[in-house]
């Protein structure tokens, strides 16, 4: 999540562990700091662009190794604050929980976090929530704000700070249900269309979880489906697009490819440009505008020889027309999104779907 969310959670999870005995002020700042601290990882060097956004939301996110490090920043603090010294366990609980809830909520996101690393290392993305959510932020930043305004604790606070915890909590339980409603709803869409995904997933549009980006996956290729909570009766627009399966046997021996497919869990979409070979994580962005894009390989004679890897830049992060799009589809209106008109045309009847050409020699 941003990091004005991540500062407002332990903020608030602070306040409520600590605010009776170190003021709401001060201890909404100690939370608040505490909650950003596990993204400190972006400062640790790595050796290429794929490593850092693989190995990003790491070890230090890890909930095993937020509980050894615990302790540590618990002795911290109680040197810090007198007040604190007879609550040594109460505050090193306070410690973990502000940084596990940042770990936890960024589970929540796409993106992935390794949660149970080192014993299990793959990334948990749920995809319920974008990594920008005013309806989960704004009931715990209006109370942190509350708490940063006071020395004294209050019961009103106290009150206040519970339901804001409790809000946001629930609405990413709602987000889950919702995810789940989607995920149904798009497999019976494919189905009435004559696709058969090998994997359907549901992903909260941009900041809001009204309307969902739903991803069917097969070999070949991959569909589009973006879904309303207030659509009207009829079948919503199927956009299809060839994934470059087959470009996946040039990529064999790619060290950074590996890397990909394991963090992405598969989702990705292999392009041939300028006779470089381009991985795209199709989870983060709309086609064609993928956030995570990255050129790992280059023709060499009859196939494609390793590259470093190097960020790819060459598409904004929104096509033209996005903006307006997106609002139409708010309120459920049935709207073409421009950027992937042809390939919606292509997938209307399902059969002409667009297929993946044949991969070169490697």
């Amino acid at each position: 999540m941003d990091s004005l969310t991540q500062f407002v959670l332990g903020a608030a999870v602070s306040t409520a562990c600590l605010g009776k005995t170190l003021g709401p002020r001060r201890a909404a700042l100690v939370g608040g700091v505490l909650g950003t601290l596990p993204d400190l990882d972006v400062l640790l060097p790595f050796a290429d662009p794929v490593d850092s956004f693989v190995l990003h939301r790491g070890a230090t996110h890890s909930l095993f190794i937020q509980a050894l490090a615990a302790p540590v920043f618990g002795e911290v603090l109680i040197r810090l604050f007198r007040s604190l010294r007879e609550r040594r366990l109460l505050v090193w609980l306070t410690v973990y929980l502000c940084f596990s809830t940042h770990a936890l909520i960024d589970a929540m996101t796409v993106y992935g976090t390794r949660l149970f690393w080192p014993i299990f290392p793959d990334p948990v993305g749920v995809g319920s929530v974008f990594i920008i959510d005013p309806l989960y932020t704004l009931p715990l930043l209006a109370v942190v704000i509350w708490a940063l305004a006071r020395r004294e604790w209050s019961a009103g606070l106290a009150r206040a700070n519970t339901v804001a915890l409790a809000v946001s909590t629930g609405y990413l339980a709602l987000t889950v249900g919702l995810q789940a409603h989607m995920e149904a709803r798009a497999s019976r869409v494919f189905a009435e269309a004559g696709l058969m995904p090998d994997r359907v997933f549901a992903i909260a549009a941009p900041f809001n979880t009204v309307v969902w980006k739903v991803i069917g996956m097969e070999e070949a290729r991959y569909h589009n489906l973006y879904l309303s909570l207030f659509d009207a009766d009829g079948p919503p627009t199927i956009y299809s697009h060839d994934r470059g399966g087959a470009l996946a046997n040039c990529l064999a021996d790619n060290p950074a490819y590996t890397k990909l497919d394991w963090f992405s869990r598969g989702y990705l979409r292999i392009e041939e440009q300028e006779e470089r070979l381009v991985v795209s994580d199709l989870r983060m962005g709309l086609t064609p505008a993928y956030v995570f894009r990255f050129a790992i390989a280059e023709r060499n004679g009859d196939g494609f020889a390793p590259i470093p890897p190097e960020r790819d830049m060459a598409h904004r992060r929104s096509s033209e027309g996005d903006g307006d799009w997106l609002l139409a589809r708010l309120w459920g209106r049935p709207v073409l999104r421009p950027a992937e008109a042809q390939a919606a045309e292509a997938a209307l009847p399902a059969d002409t779907a667009a297929t993946s050409g044949q991969a070169p020699s490697c």
